[in-house]
């Protein structure tokens, strides 16, 4: 056994500071792409495509990150698993940061040809493998600290993370279009989100240069040799299920941040400033509003939160769409706002949720590949479909809300197969006159 004596415990609000940082730059980096592929990667890289196919083309490289996650899940989840949830943090924001900034610095179609998008393609990819890591370190490091009352609350911090990543992206990008030219913008600004990516990346780094290694990890007695390997002997079952529940959370972001941004500003007309701001601001409300649900996570447990967020955004989607092909912003915007607040229902108290429901020993990869999973079943095919959909319809597009319902339903149902996790406090864990306790606790805990 490791000598958890040896290891200075930080405090828990500079842990989770320095997890939600971390998360928010590696964010960044990927949804500073998603923008850029909605508004101006289409015509650069794919200039001889209509502009529907480029758009779409431009989405295809959008979704490799995606699938590139879950093996990016495998990899960073062997050396958590192996060597600890602290060195996954430092490589995957590396690899991430770097394969950003690489994006900023490939020639346009026009320059070398069918070199351009084969190289974003692959730079994409490189993205994705390194976000995949970072998800696993960030929340284990955070919940594996936390007490157990209060570990919905302090690991929800790294979920602030992505709200952060996705306003500081879009800030950018709304002030370089609000400065720069339609050619200046086409020409350079749209570079310069991925440059500044090696700032932040450099940031990221000297954050968690100084964070000691997750208790629980160092109680480990015998780590598992091939965690990835163990989870889908052990625990395949588990890892599709959270894939799919976990489905509707990116369909609907990614609804609302990418697809709706193309579709707005292609379709209806609406400028891309208005829509970055619509997006932006519903955006906010959800990163301020994670702590909040979070709470109610430790109170209510994990699953009644997610069933409802889930039930929500089933209910909500044929409503957003509505509202947003109205074009007008007060009304896109609520659109927005509903689809963000089913979100963060659930997302809120995914990440100790996840982690919750694997063992210490193969937790890093099966919590990250089960959330990534999701990425590919909800995030990556989304702004396609969506596109595609929205294409076959009329003014407002019905088939873009049936597609969402869908996967919200999906989810819903692999949600409801899903145990609780919250643990019982030592009052409620005692045990009854016959002998039986009140209500078991998480065999994870």
């Amino acid at each position: 056994m490791h000598d958890v004596r040896t290891v200075s415990a930080p405090s828990l609000p500079r842990l989770a500071a320095a997890s939600l940082v971390g998360t928010a730059i590696e964010y960044y980096d990927f949804f500073v792409y998603g923008t850029a592929a909605a508004l101006v990667l289409g015509p650069l890289f794919f200039p001889t495509f209509s502009p529907l196919a480029g758009t779409l083309a431009a989405f295809a490289t959008f979704g490799v990150g995606f699938v590139a996650r879950p093996l990016g899940s495998v990899l960073f989840g062997h050396l958590g698993d192996r060597r600890g949830r602290r060195p996954v943090l430092v490589a995957s924001l590396l690899l991430t940061g770097a394969s950003t900034v690489a994006v900023g610095c490939v020639p346009t179609y026009g320059s070398i040809g069918v070199s351009a998008p084969v190289l974003l393609l692959v730079l994409r990819f490189l993205q994705g493998l390194g976000l995949g890591g970072e998800w696993g370190g960030a929340v284990l490091l955070t919940a594996e600290h936390a007490p157990a009352g209060r570990r919905a609350l302090w690991s929800s911090f790294p979920q602030v993370g992505p709200a952060l990543g996705f306003l500081l992206a879009n800030g950018v990008m709304l002030g370089l279009s609000a400065t720069l030219s339609e050619a200046q913008f086409a020409a350079w600004g749209w570079r310069v989100p991925f440059w500044a990516a090696g700032v932040l990346a450099v940031v990221g780094l000297w954050l968690r240069s100084s964070l000691a290694e997750s208790p629980r990890f160092l109680e480990i007695d015998d780590h598992a040799r091939v965690p990835f390997a163990e989870v889908v002997r052990d625990h395949w079952r588990l890892v599709l299920l959270t894939g799919g529940a976990l489905a509707v959370g990116y369909a609907v972001f990614y609804a609302v941040t990418t697809w709706s941004l193309a579709y707005a500003t292609e379709r209806l007309g609406v400028s891309r400033g208005v829509m970055l701001t619509c997006i932006m601001a519903a955006v906010l409300v959800k990163g301020v509003l994670t702590p909040v649900a979070a709470l109610f996570g430790d109170r209510y447990g994990r699953r009644p939160l997610c069933l409802a967020g889930c039930a929500a955004a089933a209910l909500w989607m044929f409503p957003m769409v509505a509202l947003l092909s109205t074009g007008a912003p007060p009304a896109m915007f609520l659109g927005f706002l509903g689809a963000m607040l089913a979100f963060i229902t659930m997302f809120a108290v995914i990440a100790a949720y996840l982690p919750e429901l694997y063992e210490p020993r193969v937790r890093c990869t099966g919590a990250a590949v089960g959330y990534n999973l999701g990425g590919v079943l909800g995030g990556a095919l989304t702004p396609i479909a969506a596109t595609a959909l929205a294409e076959q319809g009329g003014r407002v597009p019905w088939g873009v809300g049936a597609y969402l319902t869908g996967i919200a339903l999906v989810s819903l149902g692999c949600f409801a197969l899903l145990p609780e996790t919250r643990p019982v406090p030592e009052a409620a864990a005692e045990p009854r006159s016959d002998g039986t306790p009140l209500r078991a606790a998480s065999p994870t805990d």
